[in-house]
C-alpha cells in the first residue's frame, strides 16, 4: 500500500527522538509556537489577509535570450516546461497557491518558513515541499550548513541549507533564523484570554439569581438546609411558572444580585489594536472595509517585501550561478489593481497605447478571459523617439 506521507520518501534520513515540549531556547535554532496562538480569532484574522494575498501571486520563469538575427535580447516567459510545471504544481499534494498560503501562515506565526527542494540525478528541481517543523537547528557537516528539523510525530530530518528555500522576518539577533514573535505576542494574548474569560463568567453569573433566607426563629442546621431546598424547589425551579412566591412570617427572603467584574471595553480595544500593530494590519484590512489607497499602503508595507523575498530566494535556490548569469530568474507577480476603483481601472487605456500593458494584462484586471491577439503591444502612431537637441 502506498504511503502518502509528505516525507515518506525520506525514511533513510529519519531518526526517532523523544518528544518533549521546549520551554527555553538553547543553541543556534528556533522553536515554533505550540500551536495555540493559531486558535485565537484575533491572530487568525490578522494573518488571513496576508496569507490570501500571497496565495494569489503568480510565479513565472523569465529568461533573457539573445536573438542572433536581430541582435537584440528578448525576454522569454516560462521557456522551460519542467520549471513551468514546478511553479504551477510544486508537488502532488498541492498547487502553488496552497503551498504559498501554508508557507505564509508559518512565516506569520514563527517568523521562519522553509520549503524543501527535491532534485533529480542531474540536480534539476522536481518538487517543492513546505516543512511544518516544530523545531529547527543548525548543523555543520564538512563545512557545509545543514538544518535539522524536528516534527511533532517524534521524527527528525536533516537537509542541506542549499536545498531549502528559507523565508524569515524580524531577522535580527540570530545569524540564520528570524526572531520569534511569541515573546512580544504572549503578554497580549494573556490579556485577551483573561478578558474573554471574565466576559464569559460575567454572562454566566448574570443569569443566576441568589436568595438570602432569614428565619425569625432559631433552627437546627439540618432544618435550615431543608428549608432552603424546599424554597428552591417550590419557587426557583423552571417548572414553577406562576411567577408568585408565598412565604410566611417566619422567614424573610431577600434577592441578592451579584456584582460581577465586566472588563473595560476600552482596555480590550487597546489590546486588540496592539495585536493589530504587531502584525502590521488594522481593522479595515481585517474586515475588508479598506479603500483603494488604504490597501495600497498595506500592500507596500506587508505584501511587497515578501514578494521580493520569494523572487530572490526561488531564483538563487532553483538556479545555479551559471544559469543566473544567462538571465534566468523567478518572479512572483500580482496585479495590485484588483481592489482599485472602476475609475482607476478605466484609466489603464493610457498604458495600453503606450506599449506598457497589453490587452490580456488589462483584461486580467477586469477578471476577463484572454483573447488570441491580447499578448501583442501597441504604440500610438503620433509619437516618435526624441533625438538629441529635442529634434
Amino acid at each position: 500500500m502506498r504511503n502518502i506521507g509528505l516525507f515518506s520518501k525520506f525514511k533513510n534520513q529519519s531518526q526517532a527522538v523523544t518528544k518533549y515540549k521546549m520551554v527555553v531556547e538553547q543553541g543556534n535554532g528556533f522553536y515554533a509556537w505550540n500551536g495555540k496562538v493559531y486558535q485565537s480569532d484575533i491572530v487568525r484574522a490578522c494573518i488571513r489577509p496576508k496569507v490570501k494575498a500571497i496565495g494569489k501571486l503568480v510565479a513565472k520563469h523569465l529568461r533573457n535570450e539573445y536573438d542572433k538575427t536581430t541582435g537584440k535580447t528578448n525576454l522569454v516567459v516560462n521557456p522551460e516546461p519542467y520549471m513551468r510545471f514546478l511553479l504551477e504544481e510544486p508537488n502532488e499534494y498541492m498547487t502553488m497557491q496552497k503551498m504559498l498560503e501554508k508557507v505564509t501562515t508559518q512565516l506569520c506565526l514563527n517568523n521562519n518558513a522553509f520549503i524543501l527542494i527535491m532534485r533529480d540525478e542531474n540536480g534539476y528541481p522536481t518538487e517543492l515541499y513546505p516543512i511544518p517543523a516544530s523545531q529547527a537547528e543548525v548543523k555543520y557537516i564538512n563545512n557545509e550548513m545543514y538544518i535539522k528539523f524536528y516534527f511533532n510525530n517524534g521524527k527528525a530530518y536533516t537537509f542541506p541549507y542549499s536545498d531549502l528555500i528559507h523565508l524569515r522576518q524580524d531577522f535580527n539577533s540570530n545569524d540564520v533564523f528570524g526572531d520569534s514573535i511569541i515573546q512580544a505576542l504572549t503578554p497580549l494574548m494573556e490579556v485577551v484570554t483573561t478578558t474573554d474569560q471574565g466576559i464569559v463568567n460575567a454572562i454566566k453569573n448574570s443569569s443566576v439569581i441568589r436568595w438570602l433566607l432569614k428565619f425569625t426563629s432559631s433552627l437546627r442546621p439540618e432544618d435550615l438546609k431543608k428549608q432552603a431546598q424546599e424554597f428552591s424547589a417550590n419557587f426557583l425551579e423552571v417548572q414553577n411558572g406562576t411567577g408568585v412566591a408565598a412565604i410566611d412570617s417566619k422567614v424573610d427572603a431577600t434577592q441578592v444580585t451579584p456584582k460581577d467584574y465586566v472588563p473595560n471595553s476600552a482596555q480590550m480595544e487597546k489590546t486588540v489594536q496592539r495585536i493589530y500593530s504587531l502584525f502590521n494590519t488594522n481593522e479595515k484590512i481585517v474586515q475588508s472595509k479598506y479603500t483603494e489607497d488604504e490597501y495600497t499602503a498595506y500592500y507596500e508595507a506587508e505584501i511587497e517585501p515578501i514578494v521580493i523575498e520569494l523572487s530572490g530566494e526561488f531564483t538563487r535556490k532553483l538556479f545555479t550561478r551559471k544559469e543566473r548569469s544567462y538571465g534566468n530568474k523567478i518572479v512572483f507577480t500580482t496585479f495590485n489593481l484588483a481592489t482599485a476603483s472602476m475609475q482607476t481601472k478605466l484609466q489603464l487605456v493610457q498604458l495600453f497605447d503606450r506599449g506598457i500593458l497589453n490587452a490580456n494584462e488589462i483584461r486580467e484586471v477586469f477578471n476577463l478571459a484572454d483573447i488570441p491577439t491580447g499578448d501583442e503591444y501597441y504604440v500610438r502612431l503620433d509619437t516618435v523617439p526624441v533625438k538629441g537637441g529635442g529634434e
